[in-house]
């Protein structure tokens, strides 16, 4: 690829932008950084007749516009939007450790689009093509379940038991107790099975069991106290059926306990 300067105003951003972390602490380091040595990674652009539209480098193009750099070094792609496209997708991959969810967000935004066939993303990554799908999948995840992975709260593993307790008032206990003291893969599951336990015949048959790990000791079902929140093992507590209304209210008065 050839690598020549080019005036910002030639520049255009377009469907390859992929993020948009303009504000903040990384992108103010950014800035100085470019002020003090200027752009020492060329951008990688590609030619859109007079024009260049950047297919990585957004960042440190609207860096260099804040400074008031009238040119940046560019990486001049071939014409090939195929080629442009899977540049985009591992470029943003590499250059900041995405979260979880983002990376399911990437690969599945790649497979969707044809950018990179998921055969070549699993090869890329080191994973199988199974775990690929298993990324992607995360995003039929409840909402709650996904925020908290997102957040660094919940590790993937963790959430993917939590991920399949339809019942939206107890799964937000489970994810607030879990968010307050933490838990562990063994930890959901056991939590899950506890609540499939209480479901009727038909219903819980149609759950799919937590992806399994290597082998692990017999789990104890186990499930937090709906007032005092303390896990313990399910022949410790007592089984009171209760509805979503009053599991609110019992979490509520629970809160009020010294």
């Amino acid at each position: 690829m050839q690598v020549k300067d080019v005036e910002l105003g030639l520049l255009d951003v377009g469907e390859h932008e992929q993020r948009f972390d303009y504000e903040g602490d990384e992108f103010e380091e950014l800035v100085g950084s470019i002020r003090r040595d200027g752009v020492l990674s060329p951008l990688l652009v590609k030619p859109c007749g007079d024009r260049y539209l950047v297919v990585e480098g957004h960042r440190r193009r609207q860096a260099a516009l804040r400074i008031g750099l009238g040119a940046v070094p560019c990486a001049v792609l071939p014409g090939d939007e195929r080629l442009a496209r899977r540049a985009a997708f591992v470029t943003n991959l590499i250059r900041k450790d995405p979260t979880p969810i983002e990376l399911a967000v990437a690969l599945a935004k790649a497979a969707d689009e044809g950018q990179v066939p998921v055969a070549e993303i699993a090869q890329g990554l080191g994973r199988s093509v199974e775990w690929v799908k298993r990324q992607i999948a995360m995003l039929d995840w409840p909402e709650d379940v996904l925020q908290l992975v997102h957040a660094g709260v919940l590790s993937v593993a963790a959430a993917g038991p939590l991920a399949q307790v339809a019942d939206e008032a107890y799964r937000q206990f489970l994810l607030e107790h879990a968010s307050r003291n933490g838990a562990t893969a063994r930890t959901t599951s056991a939590w899950l099975q506890e609540w499939l336990a209480g479901q009727p015949a038909p219903k819980a048959v149609e759950v799919d069991p937590p992806a399994r790990g290597p082998a692990a000791p017999p789990l104890y079902p186990q499930a937090p106290c709906l007032c005092c929140s303390r896990v313990l093992r399910m022949d410790e507590l007592s089984h009171v059926p209760l509805c979503a209304g009053c599991i609110q209210r019992v979490r509520e008065f629970g809160r009020t306990l010294p």
